[in-house]
């Protein structure tokens, strides 16, 4: 099992639409993953489940269907992880649910991974958790991908949630704000990597598996630019081949690595149009805008466009299936 992890600080770059997009593009290659809602947003959550399915869940007071039931022993102090509901969405898609209640675990989190240099074990299990409780799920519904959507925020429920990953991906806009995020991100991402290896080296509890941290960046995603004559329009491209050199230097941490176009940098995953009317129709029929049909409302021009957006995910997820295999 491979996990990869969509994660960037700045917010508004569509990272949730893309983590449902290529889930689906998985599946449509055969491949079997668990999308693993991290975000207390709990916006993927929304994109997978009809809303009677999310009422159903929200409105339990106890045993909800979320990752919170997951920590909830460890939240009130009175045991380890419990094993969390996995939501078949199809064959090859399962999900584990986010749920809003999860932010009121980032203050446990956040003290704990100070007492784990003290090698407190009770500190280990509670950062290690949201690892062991994908591991689980992971190993229940034989998944060969692990796809999780975290919080734009570098606050301790993501710390938690990248230091299990084994590969990251970096969803980014063509602007300045953009390019400062991923400035922040590629120093974050050292830090976290450098204290997760102090304090495992304090664990004295053995028999705990712990995460071993890889978040190995392979590449960004360029989201939502406009197209002229089949190919990005200067305005979009005076920020997006700022992108390559920040990238490898903030990120990679190799200055002098850096291509001058965003179109030739082999970090690059993918350049993403903006698919306008397709949105509505996919959230209207609740599937990806690639799976649209004809009764859905994708008719001539539409019905090209929804053909394109399948060749562009499905090039986006082999190349990053690819990257995983290196």
């Amino acid at each position: 099992m491979k996990t990869i992890i969509f994660f960037n600080n700045k917010g508004g770059v569509g990272k949730t639409t893309l983590v449902y997009h290529f889930t689906y593009m998985l599946a449509e290659l055969g491949h079997r993953c668990l999308a693993v809602d991290l975000d207390p947003q709990a916006n993927l959550t929304s994109m997978f489940l009809d809303d009677d399915e999310l009422e159903r869940i929200y409105s339990a007071v106890t045993d909800r269907e979320t990752v919170i039931s997951g920590i909830k022993p460890l939240d009130r102090g009175i045991g380890d992880i419990a094993p969390v509901k996995i939501h078949e969405v199809n064959g090859n898609i399962g999900l584990v649910a986010g749920d809003l209640d999860l932010s009121l675990f980032e203050d446990k989190l956040s003290s704990n991974w100070s007492k784990c240099i003290d090698g407190d074990e009770a500190a280990f299990r509670i950062v290690s958790s949201f690892y062991r409780i994908i591991k689980a799920a992971s190993e229940t519904w034989d998944t060969e991908y692990c796809v999780i959507d975290v919080g734009p925020n570098f606050g301790a429920i993501n710390r938690a949630t990248l230091i299990t990953g084994d590969y990251v991906v970096v969803p980014m806009a063509a602007d300045l704000f953009s390019l400062q995020g991923l400035k922040n991100l590629g120093n974050r991402l050292q830090i976290w990597k450098t204290e997760w290896a102090d304090r495992t080296s304090r664990n004295r509890a053995v028999d705990l598996e712990l995460p071993h941290c890889e978040i190995d960046p392979i590449g960004y995603v360029v989201m939502q630019h406009g197209i002229k004559e089949k190919r990005p329009v200067k305005s979009y491209l005076r920020w997006a081949n700022r992108i390559p050199g920040v990238f490898n230097e903030c990120v990679l941490g190799n200055p002098d690595a850096g291509p001058a176009s965003v179109e030739d940098d082999p970090h690059c995953l993918a350049l993403l149009k903006h698919y306008h009317s397709l949105i509505p129709m996919a959230m209207e029929a609740r599937k990806p805008i690639f799976l649209l049909k004809p009764a859905e409302g994708a008719i001539g021009a539409h019905y090209q466009a929804v053909q394109n957006a399948y060749s562009d995910f499905k090039q986006l997820t082999e190349k990053i299936l690819e990257k995983t295999e290196g």
